[in-house]
């Protein structure tokens, strides 16, 4: 296994609140493979030595383990080791697109209000999402999406503060309100910015008192939520978090390979 393998599993695991360890332990593997940091047909290191990488316990190792083969990452080979597959299977929502792109489909043109666009310390959440430490400064950009002047979703961006296209972010984050982009998509148009793989994570809540009154939703109105995360060279890069409304309609989910 190389150094950068090793550097990578043996980052501090950051279980979301109510997350199960394994879920979180798998979630590290999943991406070493989607990635290939570990690479199609490598042997994977044994329980015992992931479990000292994660600090977790072989237990939520092995059960994490298992949860991979069952989804086709992984195969094991009896006497001899556990294996990353030679083919992976494909997942949801991989394809890297803006949110407003997501939510306007091909006829239809949304709107991009921006709430703020500033630089704050990063939370325990944000951190490992794009590669920094809890309380490092980041970019905190955060929208409201509006089609046919009705607001359907609400958008928080988070990058860090010390990338090479920081210049080009300030300058966007002038833009005047109506006009104003998403932070992804102001990323993907600078030249040379070449994103992926992503990842989209689904799941559901409710509005909020804050978020609901930005979407003119009562607090308890049950909202989708979209939690995008986009690598760049390998490594963490951005997040984001999407609450969309059920008046938004269908969304299409598209896959890759």
């Amino acid at each position: 296994m190389t150094d950068n393998a090793v550097q990578f599993l043996s980052r501090p695991i950051a279980a979301q609140p109510g997350q199960p360890l394994r879920v979180a332990a798998y979630s590290r593997i999943a991406e070493a493979i989607r990635t290939k940091i570990l690479p199609p047909g490598s042997l994977l290191p044994t329980e015992t030595e992931l479990g000292s990488m994660m600090d977790v316990s072989r237990t939520v190792i092995r059960e994490a383990l298992m949860l991979l083969e069952e989804d086709g990452l992984t195969r094991a080979r009896r006497g001899v080791g556990r294996f990353v597959a030679d083919s992976l299977p494909r997942i949801g929502i991989e394809h890297i697109r803006p949110f407003d792109q997501l939510l306007g489909g091909s006829d239809q043109d949304i709107q991009v209000k921006r709430v703020a666009a500033i630089t704050q310390p990063a939370s325990e959440f944000v951190a490992p999402g794009i590669g920094v430490q809890p309380d490092e400064d980041v970019w905190f950009w955060e929208s409201v999406l509006i089609r046919n002047g009705e607001p359907l979703a609400h958008l928080q961006e988070n990058v860090a503060q010390g990338i090479p296209e920081a210049e080009a972010l300030s300058e966007a984050a002038e833009a005047p309100t109506l006009s104003a982009s998403t932070l992804l998509e102001v990323l993907s148009g600078l030249p040379g910015a070449t994103l992926g793989p992503g990842e989209c994570q689904i799941s559901l809540s409710t509005a909020g008192p804050s978020r609901a009154k930005l979407l003119g939703l009562r607090p308890s109105d049950p909202v989708l939520v979209l939690t995008q995360y986009v690598r760049r060279n390998g490594s963490p890069f951005y997040l984001a978090k999407c609450l969309v409304a059920a008046k938004a309609g269908h969304l299409s989910v598209i896959q890759s390979s």
